[in-house]
């Protein structure tokens, strides 16, 4: 493999019941990308469903971990030893509680945020320095549990923007691709563009 092999992992529970559950999100940002980029060749690897395509001349691994979130780290470091890439070329997507609902934000890496299946990534990769799109869900209501929130669909309201976020999404995953972490994190972390 090479610099131009790129491994997107979008964090999730596997399972009909959860599909449409807040914590999916990193799901569905990945599959709006195997849709968009006609990925073909799905096969399940290090317990991960896995899909490819190209993008302007580089290969994108794109997988959805079907262990439950919180052991999620064990096919992201399968994923990225077997493919022996450089951490630069990995992205892990996820559902994130502390931005509002629409807001996507790229980073360099830092601590999981409460986020349990980040945390396993850290855990298993040994490190927290790779990237993260993180995809805002907001806080729950009133005295809700997080963990309660984030396993409710998401709501009349946010299904109707969602499809808006997941392409604004696709486009911060691919212009990661293209262009580095930097020019994405400076095109793309803010409020989605209408």
């Amino acid at each position: 493999m090479t610099d131009s092999t790129f491994l997107l992992i979008g964090l999730g529970n596997p399972g009909r019941e959860f599909r449409d559950n807040r914590h999916n999100f990193g799901f569905m940002l990945i599959d709006r990308l195997a849709v968009r980029l006609e990925a073909r060749g799905m096969k399940l690897q290090s317990k991960a469903i896995v899909t490819t395509a190209l993008y302007e001349g580089r290969k994108l691994i794109l997988a959805k971990p079907q262990t439950y979130m919180n052991l999620s780290g064990h096919s992201v470091q399968g994923l990225a030893h077997f493919y022996k890439l450089p951490l630069e070329n990995l992205l892990v997507a996820h559902d994130d509680l502390d931005l509002p609902f629409g807001l996507i934000r790229m980073r360099p890496g830092g601590g999981p945020g409460g986020q349990k299946g980040v945390a396993s990534a850290i855990e298993k990769l040994g490190t927290k320095g790779f990237a993260r799109l993180r995809l805002g869900i907001g806080r729950p209501p009133g005295r809700m549990d997080p963990a309660a929130y984030v396993l409710q669909n998401f709501s009349k309201d946010e299904m109707s923007l969602l499809s808006a976020v997941l392409d604004r999404a696709a486009d911060a995953a691919l212009a990661f691709v293209t262009e580095g972490l930097d020019k994405a994190m400076n095109k793309f972390n803010g409020d989605i563009k209408e």
